[in-house]
């Protein structure tokens, strides 16, 4: 299975581990799906991650990034004639159709309807997708 991680997840993951999210990313890490990403999401995670607020461990954050980065498939993702509610999501749906995802896993399902154009990715909640993983 391959998928894209919105960073809403990540953030949730870490806030509670015991969660959907955390769930999900301890069987990220135990490889049972394939990560996708390109740059942008990468940086993306380290800008929200690494914000002060959220008080996470920058070493446990660096170890997470570098995985990711690892054990990740890279994805040259082509630019798709979507407008979605936050355009800062575009990213995470463009990985997601070049990379041929099975899901884009989101905490904001709404976000990812989009204003003008159409788009074929499996847009599932974190619950979801750990009801179609295991």
């Amino acid at each position: 299975m391959r998928a894209v991680f919105d960073t809403n997840v990540l953030v949730s993951a870490l806030m509670n581990p015991y969660g959907s999210p955390g769930r999900i990313l301890d069987l990220m890490l135990s490889r049972a799906f394939v990560v996708l990403r390109d740059d942008r999401i990468l940086r993306e995670y380290r800008d929200v991650l690494l914000r002060p607020r959220f008080g996470f461990d920058p070493a446990d954050l660096v170890l997470l990034f570098d995985y990711v980065e690892r054990a990740g498939e890279y994805v040259a993702a082509a630019r798709l004639n979507v407008v979605l509610p936050d355009a800062t999501d575009l990213p995470f749906l463009e990985v997601a159709a070049a990379g041929r995802a099975d899901a884009l896993i989101t905490g904001n399902v709404r976000h990812y309807k989009p204003r003008r154009g159409h788009h074929s990715v499996n847009i599932t909640s974190p619950a979801d997708f750990l009801r179609r993983l295991v």
